[in-house]
């Protein structure tokens, strides 16, 4: 058979567990079409590449991103960061640059609640400092804002507007007024974004190509997109461009996208825009098929959903659904050929979509199809741990996040729960598929994008000296449990043919077999060999998407 390429004297980890390990392959149209030992190549002709024992892995599948909301953040500029010592020094330091920046129509900060030491900023702090124009502050962990009275006028958000989520996505109040503290995406997020339609498709390429040429670069052949929570309209509008550039042959990461529902009460909706989505953005990079779910928040601001009450706040946070409304509408997306992906950060979050899909499979059965994914995972309760691979959902991690000490989480989870955190090893022993994924917000610094620097804290459960982190991120202690740390098969599996299985696309990728698409990486250093410290320097050689080579 005649061929477009042949590589022979190659180390190829396949991701194939009928064949995980050859010595040369063979490519025609984009497809492996010969994957084995020297000796088999005798059947196909065509220009032949001697490797020397280089490194082959399939393309990378990076199963938890956001696409979408970075172009908007690109532009929205989040601002000075702060770094105070309590409230007041925030409040002094964000009315001396209004002073010395007069005239800006909007003034944007970044601060870190702990930086507060207790205290809130509310609506009349902010009046004081900026009564002539709007003032906007993010939280640094991305899930909540404060904002002055200008902006909840804009918005129409008054006393009497309701909390999206009650205890989970809600307006902060005080004595029953509105102290413009916001919680959660579904009330942040339209503000944070509110001018970004106007963006041009020269703005919105020139932000996607910055992620897309990393990707290319680091080997990334297809990502999962996990939606823009409480902007549905700026979503379609990158999903739109995504389509075009696909159309113009400027895409060539593989994107598949998701529309989100914020809560039980607009999952009929939800569906059927996803089932929308699904139709209009359809192209040979872009495919949508998958609902997303924020069941939770996060631990930090105490809205990620727990079994055993915080340590510090004594409450339990909430979740978006119930058990039972989980598994109507996991009847409704079977019923329509498409999937679920959870935000799941707290014990109880993953628990709930657990039980849900439980009640589901009793009443469907076998006719239950529907690929469930768990993401994030921080901490699990004991009772569930085994429950992933006995109800079949996916369990995916965010492997970057898995470093660091439990000082600051002890604070609200306690030193107990807090020594057990991100139990990834464990779920993948018991037999669950595990996944793995790099979620960011932000394309500003796309050093955290790296599924390398995943693979190495997902390996070591710690950022030293060696990883590719800024200074500030670094761990001095390896984050307990240690027998959470990963081998690097393990890391490799999760990052190529598992997230194609979490995609419902192993069929065409994420492992080198014959009849799937040829996208492979070349590396010169032997990832299987290599010092786990320090493994996020690794990048590609050459990248290889279809059989073209794209880096």
């Amino acid at each position: 058979m005649k061929v477009d390429r042949i590589i022979k004297n190659a180390k190829i980890f396949t991701a194939d567990k009928d064949n995980p390990l050859a010595t040369a392959l063979a490519v025609k149209e984009g497809k492996f079409v010969y994957v084995g030992d020297e000796a088999g190549l005798s059947e196909y002709e065509g220009e032949v590449t001697d490797l020397g024992g280089k490194f082959i892995m399939p393309g990378i599948l990076d199963t938890h991103v956001h696409v979408t909301m970075p172009v908007g953040f690109e532009y929205a500029d989040m601002g000075m960061r702060l770094e105070c010592n309590g409230k007041q020094e925030a409040l002094d330091i964000m009315s001396d640059y209004i002073k010395k920046n007069p005239g800006e129509e909007r003034y944007r900060f970044v601060l870190e609640k702990r930086f507060l030491h207790g205290d809130d900023i509310v609506k009349e702090d902010l009046d004081a400092i900026c009564p002539d124009a709007e003032i906007l502050i993010q939280e640094a962990e991305g899930h909540s804002i404060w904002v002055n009275s200008r902006i909840l006028a804009k918005h129409g958000i008054t006393d009497d507007t309701p909390d999206p989520v009650p205890g989970l996505t809600y307006y902060v109040r005080k004595d029953g007024h509105v102290t413009g503290n916001m919680i959660e995406a579904s009330t942040e997020v339209p503000i944070i974004l509110d001018s970004m339609m106007k963006l041009t498709d020269g703005q919105v390429d020139a932000s996607l190509n910055r992620w897309i040429e990393f990707s290319v670069n680091a080997g990334v052949s297809c990502v999962f997109d996990a939606g823009l929570p409480g902007d549905p309209v700026f979503h379609e509008k990158i999903y739109k461009r995504l389509c075009e550039l696909d159309e113009q042959g400027k895409l060539p990461v593989y994107i598949d996208g998701s529309y989100v529902a914020m809560s039980a009460r607009d999952a009929e909706k939800a569906l059927k825009e996803l089932k929308r989505f699904r139709s209009e953005y359809n192209t040979e990079h872009v495919k949508v098929h998958t609902m997303k779910i924020m069941m939770d928040g996060t631990q930090r601001i105490h809205t990620a959903a727990m079994v055993t009450p915080y340590v510090d706040v004594n409450t339990l946070g909430s979740t978006a659904f119930s058990a039972e409304e989980l598994a109507d509408l996991l009847k409704q997306l079977n019923e329509a050929g498409l999937d679920l992906h959870c935000h799941t950060v707290g014990e109880r979050a993953s628990r709930v979509v657990l039980d849900g899909v439980e009640l589901a499979k009793k009443e469907l059965g076998d006719g239950f199809h529907v690929r469930v994914t768990c993401a994030h995972l921080e901490i699990q309760d004991d009772a569930d741990l085994d429950r992933f691979a006995k109800l079949g959902v996916i369990a995916n991690f965010t492997p970057w996040w898995h470093a660091g000490d439990t000082k600051e989480s002890s604070s609200w989870l306690g030193a107990e729960r807090a020594a057990k955190q991100f139990r990834c090893k464990t779920i993948w022993d018991s037999g669950a598929l595990v996944t793995w994924s790099s979620d960011n917000i932000v394309f500003g610094d796309l050093v955290p994008w790296s599924p390398y620097l995943g693979m190495e804290i997902g390996m070591t459960r710690i950022a030293t000296e060696k990883t590719r982190l800024p200074e500030w991120a670094k761990s001095k202690a390896v984050l307990p449990p240690a027998e959470e740390r990963m081998n690097i098969e393990e890391m490799l599996l999760g990052y190529t043919i598992n997230g194609a299985k979490q995609l419902g696309i192993e069929d065409k990728k994420g492992s080198i077999t014959a009849g799937k698409d040829a996208d492979y990486l070349v590396f010169d250093n032997d990832l299987l060999t290599a010092e786990h410290e320090g493994f996020s320097q690794n990048m590609p050689k050459e990248v290889y998407f279809a059989g073209k080579k794209v880096n």
